[in-house]
């Protein structure tokens, strides 16, 4: 071989190795990027474990918050706000009759018609109406809202034809849903403290809003009365318990989060001298504000809590429809900064709450061996493409590390009202659990898309009961989900505290306060 045989071959050696040099420098640094990636699911998954010890420690921080906010306003996190809804006027099936709901919770409204069948729960038939209201009235009068509201209710009234059951000498009946902060000064009025920022409206704040309603009724020619005043949560235990008595408790875990429960008068310490009718009332817990050392809070849930213009609510954006995704997101931004496993990084990955809860569960659920949903999902919203699988498989693991928190400190919460209730299987019991055959039928009505539409965060929560309480005692807890207590539920507050159906209610429901 001549000389520049020679040299050709050396070169070829050389460009050989120099090319397998930068191969193998590339993998080795993919795997550097790959290992920190596994590495951030890991801290995160670690920082996010809730062990049945954790859980139970959270369990036992929301029972000292419940009796601190009973004793005291101000006195806890949980706001514990009376509700004047007795448990003897809580509604239980007999209901009977033609009654209306009227909610106010945003820049719409509803109105909502239901007809009461009068035996077994029978909700024979309701009708709804959404109506938007006009800009100009979200910063006007108090005065020109509801003028333009009763004109809507008396425009849906008028529709009912001669099929309704109403008798001419019987004043119709309404639930007032009213979704802003108001102290609640009776079943039936309530004080606002504040609007939101899609209104304005000076001379509210202040008035008792039934009353503003009331007026305005009057003023548009119609025989109604506002018979109750709640918000969701309330109208929520009433639903429940209007189908099953044995409902002591109610939960939202939707795009929001609350609960409410059946509390003893006499636990109450911050209500005594007030007039009572009954042992019992609802307590609107106010529970998105919870918050304990023992909460599983990571880097991501302290940005996210930093950014919002709400941080009290630090329980509510670890558990809630509103915030999962956007957690989710976090981290997998924070997975795109260290490695390219991604791609360039996506705009749209830094846009917050782009992605929703609902995405979450549908690559959560992605059962496809190629996650295609996990690839759809990624290319169509995000506009990352040719996304690999083995980090698709990440994805799902941030999905199911977000979901599984939320869904075991929802767990963590219920648990807590049953244990401040006696309802824990440990009520008066030292060292050891209470019998199963002493355990009571304990219902717990549950509303929102988040428990009812999403499968392994219901399975997550369940999975936790169960080890919480112990399969003994859990069984003897049921969940139902119920549908529009917003709505419905107003409306059957409105029966049950209307004049034709509180005697009934009182005789029918003495005997069943010895079960709580």
């Amino acid at each position: 071989m001549g000389r520049v045989g020679v040299g050709v071959a050396v070169f070829v050696a050389v460009v050989t190795c120099a090319v397998a040099g930068v191969v193998v420098g590339r993998r080795a640094r993919k795997r550097r990027e790959w290992k920190r990636v596994v590495r951030v699911v890991k801290e995160v998954e670690e920082e996010c474990e809730m062990k049945v010890e954790r859980v139970r420690k959270v369990v036992d921080a929301m029972v000292v918050e419940m009796h601190a906010g009973l004793a005291s306003e101000g006195g806890s996190k949980l706001k514990m706000l009376l509700t004047y809804v007795h448990h003897i006027h809580l509604p239980i099936g007999s209901e009977k009759g033609t009654y209306y709901a009227l909610h106010l919770g945003g820049t719409n409204f509803r109105v909502l018609r239901v007809r009461l069948g009068g035996e077994q729960s029978s909700v024979l038939e309701h009708e709804v109406e959404q109506q938007p209201i006009p800009q100009h009235l979200r910063t006007g009068t108090s005065e020109d809202l509801f003028d333009f509201i009763a004109s809507s209710l008396r425009e849906f009234i008028e529709k009912e034809g001669d099929g309704s059951e109403l008798s001419l000498d019987r004043r119709r009946e309404l639930g007032f849903t009213f979704s802003f902060p108001v102290k609640q000064m009776s079943v039936s009025s309530g004080i606002l403290i504040t609007l939101t920022e899609e209104f304005s409206i000076e001379d509210m704040v202040g008035r008792d809003v039934p009353a503003c309603l009331q007026e305005a009724l009057t003023r548009k020619g119609l025989d109604m009365r506002v018979s109750a005043l709640v918000n969701d949560i309330v109208g929520t235990i009433a639903l429940g318990h209007y189908h099953d008595a044995d409902t002591v408790a109610a939960i939202i875990i939707g795009t929001g989060t609350n609960a409410c429960y059946l509390e003893r008068i006499d636990a109450i310490v911050k209500c005594q001298g007030l007039p009572t009718t009954s042992g019992y009332m609802v307590v609107n817990m106010e529970w998105e504000n919870f918050w304990s050392s023992h909460l599983p809070r990571t880097l991501y849930d302290i940005d996210l809590v930093a950014e919002s213009p709400n941080p009290d609510q630090g329980f509510e954006k670890m558990i809630s429809g509103m915030y999962l995704g956007d957690i989710a997101r976090r981290i997998i931004v924070k997975m795109s900064l260290v490695s390219d496993i991604f791609g360039p990084i996506s705009f749209k990955l830094s846009m917050p709450f782009i992605l929703s809860t609902p995405m979450i569960a549908a690559m959560h659920e992605d059962d496809s061996p190629d996650l295609k949903e996990v690839a759809r999902i990624f290319e169509d919203i995000l506009e990352i493409h040719d996304l690999p699988l083995k980090a698709r498989k990440l994805v799902v693991k941030v999905c199911d590390v977000v979901t599984r928190r939320a869904a075991r400190l929802v767990a963590a919460g219920i648990v807590g009202i049953l244990k401040k209730i006696g309802r824990d299987g440990s009520s008066g019991i030292t060292g050891g659990r209470r019998s199963d055959a002493k355990m009571k039928r304990t219902v717990v009505a549950i509303e929102g898309d988040l428990y009812s539409s999403y499968t392994l965060f219901r399975e997550y929560l369940h999975e936790a009961l169960n080890e919480i309480l112990g399969e003994d005692i859990a069984k003897h807890v049921i969940l139902k989900v119920t549908e529009d207590g917003s709505g419905i539920g107003a409306a059957l507050l409105a029966a049950s505290h209307s004049s034709y159906n509180t005697n009934n209610n009182n005789n029918n429901n003495v005997d069943s306060v010895q079960l709580l």
